[in-house]
């Protein structure tokens, strides 16, 4: 495998992700669920940061930050204080309790998403796959991205 490939397979993972996670009652935004994944990973990562350093951090804009933000605090995901030092800006954290709908999200399962993008209905086969995935995930942690930079 080489740079290019591994790049593709991301994005088809993602793809894959993005499509197994629940969506049913959330109505339409304007923030796809791709911004949203990316912003509340960041705000995990770097709790207490401004909507600004996180557009700075994921190369988002920051209209898409804001309302990615806006529907994570909606949903119960993170909360917002405004920054003692400028009362201007606010300062974004994961929500002390995790929410209904997190818990929703977190608990959603891949086997069908996964089966249908393989082409199967082979569950020992999809089981392999989400076996192997399981083991790049556990080797493969945001900190492998910070230990590229260092």
């Amino acid at each position: 495998m080489n740079g290019v490939e591994l790049f593709l397979l991301g994005r088809t993972l993602m793809k894959i992700g993005e499509e197994a996670l629940p969506t049913e009652g959330i109505g339409r935004h304007s923030t796809s669920v791709r911004t949203v994944l990316i912003v509340v990973g960041d705000v995990r990562a770097h709790p207490g940061s401004a909507v600004g350093e996180i557009a700075t951090r994921t190369g988002l804009p920051q209209s898409a930050v804001s309302a990615a933000v806006a529907r994570l605090r909606e949903v119960g995901a993170v909360v917002t204080e405004s920054d003692p030092r400028d009362r201007r800006r606010l300062l974004i954290r994961p929500a002390p309790e995790t929410s209904d709908r997190v818990e929703q999200v977190r608990a959603a399962p891949i086997d069908t998403t996964l089966a249908a993008a393989l082409g199967t209905d082979d569950p020992q086969r999809v089981a392999e796959i989400v076996a192997l995935l399981d083991e790049l995930a556990r080797h493969l942690t945001p900190q492998a991205l910070a230990r590229l930079r260092s």
